[in-house]
């Protein structure tokens, strides 16, 4: 049974997708029996980059250790059902269905936005069925995200902060890091990874309003590369595996999910195991099969990436490394390619601008490609859409000039339906 008919529906009960305040959800999860209340121990994660790999790394330790993991994360790449997973499992079709229709009943038609019913969806599911622990990802902010109504998590954990959803949580970076810094409680301790200084300074200042003991890479925690893998410095100096997912940005996500992991009390040997498995799908995911990596000579990668804001586009100049590549782009008219693209213009061989189909706020391939000229690109072309794209980089392919698909998880989750 399909929960698709059920969201759809849902989807129309207010008139904006993004309408930030708890009140609605609040009547909705109180007349739920605030579930919310009756989870296993949180941990909260925050942050505009890294959360879902930080996640990723996390939940894989955590079920190293033999523990039982509840995940919520957004958005989805394929189906709905991977924003909610139960005990390693994605949630089943009939048990989705049946808690949205819950839903929808008790709502009686009141306006909600899609995100809150989702995350009313997770907390029911999680509430209803025995765990150690609930790893919960904020969807855009912090402070005002519907993820927001667990009173007291067991850790919060904070990912680098960037530029994003400025409309949102505002223009600067001590303006956004507020707004995430709201899910930080009185007393509970909090994972800081990576920051720029004034998204640090805000969360110093914060952490000590609250009496929230602070864990932050650069004072109480390190992560250093080495030739066997990492090199972690907390309460304990670790040395563990490479981490699982590429680029040497994950070095960072691998050190902040340790230090969530130590705050937990997780031992050495399940902390290794976890980093060395994690997986966590359209973060430079290479494909193997499918059409899109049929049309290229063999030897050809193919890489997947829905980085979509200016420090992914500084992430994967950090995985390309001085390498040169090919890129297949396209984004949301909510983003900025300019921001993103600069980053990566000095190893780019060859760009193709798609538009993402089936997205209403998809940037057209003209703004696209004009903003890959606008930062140095000579070898710029539109295509109709990603299948076309691969066709016209086919010709000139060659085996040490991988090909990348990236700009935007929309993008990501048309690819993987068609090539995962």
């Amino acid at each position: 049974m399909s929960a698709d008919p059920i969201l759809e529906r849902l989807k129309t009960l207010h008139p904006k997708a993004i309408d930030m305040s708890l009140d609605r959800l609040v009547g909705l999860m109180h007349a739920l029996g605030d579930p919310q209340e009756a989870l296993a121990p949180v941990v909260h994660v925050a942050g505009t980059n890294g959360k879902g790999s930080t996640i990723a790394y996390l939940r894989a330790m955590l079920e190293a250790a033999g523990k039982r993991v509840h995940v919520y994360t957004s958005p989805h790449l394929v189906r709905f059902n991977e924003r909610i997973r139960i005990a390693g499992a994605l949630i089943p079709d009939a048990e989705l269905s049946a808690i949205l229709e819950e839903i929808e009943r008790i709502n009686a038609g009141a306006p909600i936005t899609f995100f809150e019913v989702t995350t009313a969806a997770a907390f029911l599911a999680f509430a209803r069925r025995p765990a150690d622990y609930v790893l919960l990802e904020t969807g855009m902010g912090g402070r005002l995200d519907a993820t927001n109504l667990v009173p007291r998590p067991a850790v919060v954990a904070l990912t680098p902060i960037s530029f994003d959803h400025m409309q949102y949580l505002g223009d600067t970076l001590a303006l956004i890091a507020g707004e995430k810094a709201g899910i930080m409680k009185a007393g509970v301790p909090t994972a800081i990874g990576v920051q720029p200084t004034d998204a640090a300074a805000v969360f110093d200042r914060r952490g000590a309003e609250l009496g929230a003991p602070l864990f932050r890479h650069g004072r109480e925690w390190n992560v250093a590369r080495t030739s066997a893998g990492l090199r972690y410095s907390g309460k304990a100096v670790r040395d563990l595996p490479p981490p699982s997912l590429p680029g040497p940005h994950q070095y960072d996500n691998a050190g902040l999910a340790v230090a969530c992991a130590e705050l937990l009390g997780l031992e050495s040997h399940a902390i290794g195991a976890g980093l060395a498995k994690a997986e966590w799908p359209a973060r430079l995911q290479r494909l193997t099969k499918g059409p899109l990596s049929a049309s290229l000579p063999a030897g050809t990668a193919l890489f997947l990436d829905g980085g979509h804001n200016d420090a992914a586009g500084e992430a994967l100049a950090g995985w390309i490394a001085g390498r040169k590549i090919d890129l297949v782009f396209g984004m949301l008219s909510t983003k900025d390619p300019a921001s993103f693209l600069r980053h990566v213009a000095p190893f780019v061989r060859r760009l193709r601008a798609i538009p993402i189909k089936g997205e209403p706020l998809s940037r057209p391939a003209s703004e696209i490609a004009a903003a890959a000229r606008q930062v140095g690109l000579a070898d710029v072309e539109e295509a109709v859409d990603e299948n076309a794209a691969i066709a016209s980089l086919a010709a000139g392919a060659a085996p040490d000039v991988p090909v990348l698909i990236c700009g935007s998880l929309y993008l990501c989750g048309r690819v993987l339906a068609a090539n995962g």
